[in-house]
């Protein structure tokens, strides 16, 4: 995993993007040079802005494949849906460049050169996206990991690994004291394990141990992992590694050591004045940019359904303190006269149809910005809950009330992570999120959330 942006990105995913990259730019040189010659080529690389042009061409296909979620976990494991999403940024590249080009006709590479390289980088990309799925499915190619523990850690780490081969890690044993029918049992508290985990790191040639013993006082044998450890087998942290391949921390197995001593969970005076500063800046130039539309938003507001235009409504902000959050309303104005606080669910009646296509692109939003300006949230954070759903999820979900020791944010790792909430189990999963955003908060990570929400925004995802 290589650790970017204050989170983790699998290393085969990063060598896909930079050898998809090296093609596209490849391909333009390579047709620049078929057409013009070697000579004329270099002429017109170097001082004709060639470079400048073909590295406008490698942007806009990477722009594309980015919001097309070619580098998503769930396409590089599915073929098929990969090369159809493919098809569709070479459309999208085709478009954008046209635009581009309109706009700005100096930086228009030849039609020639332009035609050539596109066909080069089709060729290319489409021979090496199927290459590289093939060898990312080759079990020879994984990491050959042992997970030690059982519980519900080890059966996530499990899932995951097993569901994502652009981890490049293969499980080839399961240490859990529990016998299966492919796995032979091993006591986790006997002495013998020590002997045991041994032999199977050496007659399985395994590289990695993870552990996600849950209870490991008296059973972790810590002399045999430093030993292996010495001898070059990566020993990691079950819960470490859940986060880094996952971006979420796993609230089901945590303790409270860790969340006290592991790195993470601090935040220096420079984080805080940045927050700040870039808050107030950024929503000073937010509402002063989307001012001359709010005439027209509040009209049809209006004109759509009675009631007021702006919606504002109780809040649990940082250490729980409540403020009012203002929206444009998007229900009815009786919406929660007979049902009282509940969660938006799909195709929800008490929507207005001018209301569900304002919260599809988040206009409706748009009045948050005073919050943010205020000081009641930041543009980025967790998201705020309503008191009385904050009151009965901090009874049920363990460590609930630590995602109140930070700002709340008009956006949030969880809301790019994981869809619109409505259960418990729903704001369980999401904690896990938020936690994650608390522990590793930094400039890094808001921009990288900032850019998954504009495409979440386009893409018109996650709305309810």
């Amino acid at each position: 995993m290589v650790k970017l942006l204050s989170t983790h990105f699998p290393t085969r995913t990063i060598f896909l993007g930079l050898t998809e990259a090296f093609l596209v730019g490849g391909a333009f040189i390579l047709a620049t040079v078929m057409r013009l010659g070697t000579t004329e080529a270099t002429i017109m690389l170097e001082y004709d802005r060639g470079l400048l042009k073909i590295a406008v061409v490698l942007i806009s296909c990477l722009f594309s494949m980015y919001y097309f979620d070619l580098y998503d976990s769930a396409l590089l494991a599915n073929g098929r849906e990969a090369i159809a999403r493919l098809i569709q940024v070479l459309g999208t590249i085709c478009v954008l460049l046209g635009l581009l080009y309109y706009l700005y006709p100096p930086l228009e590479l030849g039609r020639g050169i332009f035609v050539v390289g596109f066909g080069l980088m089709t060729a290319l990309l489409f021979g090496w996206r199927k290459l590289f799925l093939t060898l990312n499915l080759l079990p020879q190619l994984a990491e050959r990991t042992l997970i030690l523990g059982n519980g519900l850690l080890a059966d996530s780490l499990r899932s995951q690994f097993g569901s994502r081969p652009e981890l490049g890690v293969r499980i080839v044993r399961l240490v859990t004291g529990i016998e299966t029918d492919k796995h032979e049992q091993l006591d986790v508290t006997s002495v013998a394990l020590e002997e045991e985990l041994a032999n199977a790191v050496r007659s399985l040639r395994v590289n990695r141990i993870v552990v996600a013993m849950g209870d490991r006082r008296g059973k972790l044998p810590v002399r045999t992992l430093l030993t292996l450890k010495s001898n070059g087998v990566l020993v990691q942290d079950g819960a470490d590694v859940y986060e880094a391949i996952t971006g979420k921390v796993p609230i089901e197995s945590l303790r409270l050591g860790w969340l006290l001593f592991s790195p993470g969970f601090r935040v220096s005076r420079f984080l805080l004045f940045y927050k700040r500063s870039a808050a107030i800046f950024a929503s000073a130039v937010g509402l002063v940019l989307s001012a001359p539309f709010l005439p027209l938003i509040a009209l049809l507001i209006k004109l759509t359904s009675p009631g007021p235009v702006l919606y504002r409504q109780k809040r649990v902000g940082q250490y729980g303190e409540l403020f009012y959050c203002y929206k444009f309303r998007t229900m009815r104005r009786d919406a929660e006269a007979d049902s009282g606080a509940t969660w938006a669910g799909d195709e929800d009646p008490r929507i207005t149809p001018v209301g569900r296509f304002l919260r599809r692109s988040r206009i409706d939003e748009i009045p948050q910005l005073w919050n943010v300006f205020r000081g009641d949230m930041n543009l980025v954070g967790p998201r705020p809950e309503r008191p009385e759903f904050v009151e009965w999820l901090e009874r049920e979900i363990q460590h609930y009330d630590l995602r109140h020791t930070v700002r709340p944010g008009i956006t949030g790792w969880a809301q790019i992570r994981y869809r619109y909430g409505s259960s418990v189990q729903d704001a369980e999963e999401k904690l896990r999120y938020d936690l994650f955003y608390v522990k590793n908060m930094s400039p890094g990570l808001d921009l990288l959330i900032f850019l998954e929400t504009i495409k979440i925004i386009l893409l018109g995802r996650g709305a309810k």
